[in-house]
């Protein structure tokens, strides 16, 4: 699907392109070209109608992180990743073209993305706050950068709670263990989106084709994502402690139940002994024939198993 965000007298139209054997005689009045997991036939449209070339979708994956920004005299090319944070699958980072030629913004994706959703509406609310394609590059970049903050924020607020659960040694199961590991992998997939964005940002403030107050919103830009990556550290610390912490709790529980064993193994071995000896049926044993040999057995039994639980809990290991 291609959309042509248009400006005509001071507002700004979207038309959708359906017809690929149509002429686009104006593309001066065009801001932005976004495209959605499109056909050849659409990217060959788009690449006659307005001079571009397009990487291809598995090259747009294995593209090198150092080449994910490629700047020539005319575009400015980026791969940039947006972090997807779908409910019941694992949080990844789906790679998103942008190609800044002249004075349009051309996207390629292959996702719905709510960031770009949001833009659009901003878009056609303030249609003279959006001047070119730069402008609305980084309106999107502003987007999501904002909504990569909330995600880290949601984050630390769910490892605070899971700190609460570690921390009281009540409910000490795998399941924790199972949630920190979750956490770590979903704070390393923002650390990646945003170091990503720390580096493209970078790139583009070395970039002369940059409109001034473009440049000035990127310089906002990049410090908002340099103090969320330290904030991705501050998780990792605190991740490492909550393990480390849950790891030394369950040890303590596992020690309390060899302690138990230990205990209940030290105070049944007299007794044991003593069976053992008097289980031996040698003819020529004292007590063999004694009246009162069963009972004092037992009574033997007995005392020598309430010696060694009344030393422990003298000792107070019990």
């Amino acid at each position: 699907m291609i959309r042509l965000f248009v400006r005509r007298d001071q507002t700004i139209k979207v038309v959708n392109i359906e017809d690929l054997s149509q002429k686009w005689k104006r593309p001066q009045e065009v801001l932005w070209i976004d495209i959605i997991s499109p056909s050849e036939e659409e990217l060959q449209w788009v690449s006659r109608e307005f001079e571009v070339e397009f990487p291809s979708k598995q090259e747009m994956h294995e593209i090198e992180i150092s080449s994910r920004y490629f700047e020539d005299e005319e575009t400015i090319t980026i791969n940039a990743y947006f972090l997807i944070t779908s409910e019941g699958e694992t949080p990844y980072n789906e790679t998103v073209t942008f190609i800044l030629k002249k004075h349009h913004l051309i996207t390629v994706r292959y996702k719905e993305l709510d960031t770009f959703k949001e833009l659009v509406k901003k878009l056609m609310m303030n249609p003279s706050a959006y001047l070119d394609g730069y402008y609305i590059f980084a309106g999107l970049l502003e987007l999501r950068i904002g909504t990569d903050a909330d995600t880290l924020e949601t984050i630390t607020r769910e490892i605070s709670k899971l700190g609460k659960i570690v921390f009281t040694g009540i409910d000490i199961t795998e399941e924790i263990l199972e949630s920190i590991s979750f956490y770590e992998e979903m704070n390393m997939t923002i650390r990646e989106n945003l170091i990503d964005k720390q580096r493209i940002l970078s790139s583009l403030l070395k970039s002369y084709k940059i409109p001034r107050e473009v440049r000035e919103e990127l310089r906002i830009m990049i410090k908002d994502v340099n103090s969320l990556i330290e904030y991705t550290t501050f998780n990792f610390q605190r991740l490492d402690y909550l393990q480390n912490t849950f790891l030394g709790l369950l040890n303590i529980q596992q020690n309390q139940v060899i302690k138990i064993f230990t205990i209940m193994s030290v105070i049944f071995l007299p007794p044991t002994l003593i069976a053992s000896i008097y289980g031996m049926n040698f003819e020529f044993m004292p007590e063999l024939h004694w009246k009162y040999g069963y009972p004092f057995a037992l009574l033997l039994m007995v005392i020598s198993a309430l010696i060694p639980l009344y030393i422990f809990k003298k000792k107070g290991w019990l």
